[in-house]
């Protein structure tokens, strides 16, 4: 059972299966700071573990809980709350803290879709030559899932690409991909978070480099 329709949602379509909830709905914002927001994610959710309480909850949060410069952020705090609440009331879970997720379309405030906008549009932004970022491509999110959704039980596991890329490194690629050179200027500030990469994403993205990774990302989604 899927409940949600957006990228995630699309990409574990083809992996539903009867006696697991794949909670994809909810805010995907970062930046949203309405309560309103959070309280129906907060509301569904409850909803959704009263109603399948012999289901395996497969539950999406955010790698951005790292990230001390965001701890106090509504969404940060929306989504450890959401956390603690599925630890607290369900039998069998999973949490996925996901990092910048790449898919097609989907939220514009995202990482690589703010990117690929302002360059693009010719717009000049800056880059914070200490900032490290993580990411993942959704159908990458989907198969890991479902060849692991057996073994990951009643943990938080760090779901991402086990690589820390700065954004240089990400927007040369970009260039590329698009043709066409970004604006930017680069400022030295910034900061990365401390995550944990986990064995078995290692094992998973094996064989594959940050680089090749990256293309694969733009290629497939862009």
């Amino acid at each position: 059972m899927i409940i949600g329709n957006g990228v995630l949602a699309n990409a574990i379509k083809d992996f539903d299966i009867e006696n697991v909830v794949f909670f994809a709905s909810g805010v995907s914002n970062s930046l949203e700071n309405r309560a309103s927001e959070f309280e129906r994610e907060i509301n569904l959710l409850n909803l959704t573990i009263k109603e399948h309480p012999g289901k395996k909850l497969i539950y999406f949060s955010t790698c951005s809980i790292y990230d001390s410069s965001k701890s106090e952020s509504p969404y940060v705090l929306h989504k450890l709350n959401a956390e603690k609440l599925i630890a607290e009331n369900c039998h069998t879970y999973a949490i996925f803290r996901v990092g910048n997720a790449v898919g097609k379309g989907g939220n514009m405030n995202t990482l690589i879709n703010f990117l690929k906008n302002s360059i693009e549009t010719d717009k000049k932004i800056q880059i914070h030559s200490k900032a490290r970022r993580v990411f993942i491509g959704v159908d990458d999110v989907a198969l890991f899932i479902n060849q692991n959704i057996e073994i990951i039980e009643n943990k938080i596991y760090n779901l991402v690409y086990p690589y820390q890329f700065s954004l240089e490194e990400v927007i040369t690629p970009l260039e590329k991909h698009l043709n066409k050179k970004a604006l930017y200027e680069v400022i030295d500030e910034g900061a990365f978070y401390d995550i944990d990469f986990e064995e078995g994403t290692k094992v998973f993205f094996e064989g594959t480099s940050p680089e090749e990774y990256l293309k694969k990302l733009y290629t497939t989604y862009l």
